[in-house]
């Protein structure tokens, strides 16, 4: 047979294979040379924005807006650059050419970001009295919550000369070993009976409805992340005490405090959601006890957690996949599902699983005057159709908040999850309306479930592993990869109770994790999210197409209001301690309708 013969290359449109995203529209088409000119546009209005220097406290209103202009014409350039030169990466972390472009474009940045330090730290010194008077003002209304912010982090900012060597050693330090990291985990190999494939398309086996391919593919992942998991742990261990010198430099309590601050979220608050959830860690072991029945096992091993109920594994083109979720944001909203085809249809997605791809699936947000970008890798499960909708829920987020500008179209991590979640959810609802068969129901509610359980109770699980390790590096000072794993152990068996097995290899699966790396602290941001998601659904289950307006309108507003008045926005009270027990109870309807679901499809 001829290659032209051959009928056993894979479908692309099963693997999405023909859908990359176009990033030339970031530099207005000019490459590697718009790179350049962005560059320059944010170095003269560096120039202009130190004509500023030592008179943050005379401006007027009006002086202070035409400075903040100049600061977003910056941001702007930077964000489109640097979303240019990463999002190359992103997709081919084994290319030099792109490593060592986004190396000197971060570089670049961080030079000229020393340049306007003196912003910030002047600003933050303005009197109180003073500063509320400007933030009054019509002029600085495009800016004026994220100035406010900004004095947030006033008893934690050091003088000029420390900043700015604090921010130059930033592109050798930190963000280097994140490179690293990214670097030394996309080029895992998982050695499966069918050939080597990615650890991506390792981890997705664990879905197969056959045990023993799921057990295979666990101890391949294993074998793949033994090679490299030293040098993992060190990269870990050395941002950890690069972290822990940040925070006693700028004087924060605790490990995690920093990013509560970012994610304006006292410590209390953060506190209250995670003990809400350890509180319920009742809910995934049951429904781990229910899902060994279905399994007709005795217990599950951690290699079964994600296994599917269904009696076969079932594939999801593209075309299919974009079809259902179309289907389901159209039903919600005309607007949301036309915002959706632009995405699909003018190359803002990049899908295929490549060799040397990062692992996982994200949204950039990249600059209000460009638009989002999703990258995925899609290996063809239903939970890819959901991930297709959770990552396009924050890429709708994104551009309807554009008009908020470069300093509000973000929110805090906090409610960064609430679009996302929001969306998978309605997709999820759409599947299920559609599906009558009783088995098809049941494999459909374990997945949701499943989605929720690994959403909110093994990303705080995740969060007391965090706690764990960085208290450890603190107080005792370098973790061995034993110590890794005991704590990773240790914090899984807290939630996982006697439901789960936890096999030996199992204790180095922290190790391929990017959120431990890039963004200690991060995790606990996806409960908050989830349960804010589930609530503000609850509102729409409750009210029907009344409550869209308000659902678009939260999505607009971006990050341009604290937490608790976005939330205000769709009848949500984020300041009530209750809040997060109505979540986990929505949690466990959910688990109630699985187990009567199993009993209908005759699975007990």
């Amino acid at each position: 047979m001829t290659a032209l013969e051959d009928t056993t290359a894979p479908d692309p449109d099963l693997t999405a294979a023909e859908v990359a995203w176009d990033l030339d529209p970031l530099v207005h088409g000019r490459g590697p040379e718009g790179v350049a000119s962005l560059v320059g546009l944010a170095e003269a209005a560096a120039g202009r924005l130190e004509g500023y220097r030592g008179r943050i406290a005379e401006l007027s209103a009006a002086e202070l807006a035409v400075a903040m202009g100049d600061l977003a014409e910056l941001e702007d350039a930077l964000g489109r650059a640097g979303s240019y030169v990463s999002l190359r990466f992103a997709v081919d972390t084994s290319d030099p050419e792109r490593g060592a472009a986004m190396q000197r474009f971060q570089e670049q940045a961080t030079a000229i970001g020393t340049r306007i330090l003196f912003l910030e730290l002047e600003w933050a010194e303005v009197d109180d009295d003073r500063a509320a008077e400007l933030l009054a003002a019509d002029d600085l209304a495009f800016c004026r919550h994220y100035l406010e912010s900004a004095r947030r982090y006033r008893p934690h900012l050091l003088t000029e000369p420390e900043e700015k060597i604090l921010t130059e050693k930033h592109v050798t330090g930190s963000s280097a070993w994140s490179r690293l990291f990214d670097e030394l985990t996309s080029a895992i190999v998982v050695g499966l009976p069918d050939g080597p494939t990615s650890l991506e398309q390792g981890l997705s086996r664990l879905g197969s409805p056959d045990r023993e391919e799921r057990r295979v593919a666990a101890e391949a992942v294993t074998a793949g992340l033994e090679p490299g998991l030293r040098t993992r742990a060190f990269v870990f261990n050395t941002l950890m005490a690069d972290k822990a010198t940040d925070d006693r430099l700028r004087r924060y309590d605790t490990w995690v405090a920093s990013r509560n601050l970012a994610n304006q979220a006292s410590d209390e608050s953060v506190k209250a959601l995670v003990d809400a959830v350890v509180a319920r860690y009742d809910i995934p072991q049951r429904w781990y006890r229910l899902k060994a029945q279905v399994l007709g096992v005795d217990r599950l091993a951690d290699y079964d957690r994600n296994a599917s109920v269904a009696e076969a594994e079932e594939e999801f083109s593209w075309s299919q996949a974009t079809e259902v979720v179309l289907d389901a944001y159209g039903s919600f909203s005309d607007e949301l599902a036309g915002v959706v085809r632009t995405f699909i249809d003018d190359a803002w997605i990049d899908a295929p699983v490549r060799p040397g791809k990062r692992p996982g699936a994200f949204c950039s947000y990249t600059v209000p005057s460009a638009h989002p970008y999703l990258l995925l890798n899609w290996t063809s499960r239903r939970r890819d159709v959901l991930t297709l909708a959770h990552e396009l829920g924050h890429g709708l987020h994104a551009y309807l908040a554009r008009e908020q500008g470069v300093f509000h179209q973000s929110t805090p991590l906090t409610l960064a999850e609430t679009a996302s979640v929001f969306g998978e959810t309605v997709t999820f609802g759409r599947l299920l309306a559609d599906t009558t068969d009783p088995a098809s129901r049941l494999a459909l509610l374990a997945e949701s479930l499943e989605g929720q359980i690994a959403t909110v109770f093994r990303q705080v699980a995740m969060n007391r592993f965090e706690d764990a390790v960085h208290t450890h590096r603190r107080e005792v000072g370098e973790l061995s990869v034993d110590d890794f794993g005991e704590a990773w152990e240790r914090t899984q068996r807290d939630m996982l109770g006697d439901a789960v097995e936890i096999t030996p290899g199992y204790r180095t699966w922290w190790s391929y994790i990017p959120h431990f790396i890039g963004s200690p602290g991060y995790v606990y941001a996806y409960a908050y999210g989830q349960l804010l998601a589930l609530a503000v659904y609850a509102r729409y289950e409750a009210e029907g197409a009344a409550f869209v307006p308000a659902y678009l309108d939260l999505l607009r507003a971006g990050g341009s209001m604290p937490p608790e008045e976005l939330g205000r926005i769709v009848g949500v009270d984020l300041a009530d301690p209750g809040f997060w027990d109505g979540g986990l109870t929505i949690v466990e309807h959910q688990l109630s309708a699985a187990e009567a679901a199993a009993r209908e499809a005759g699975r007990l």
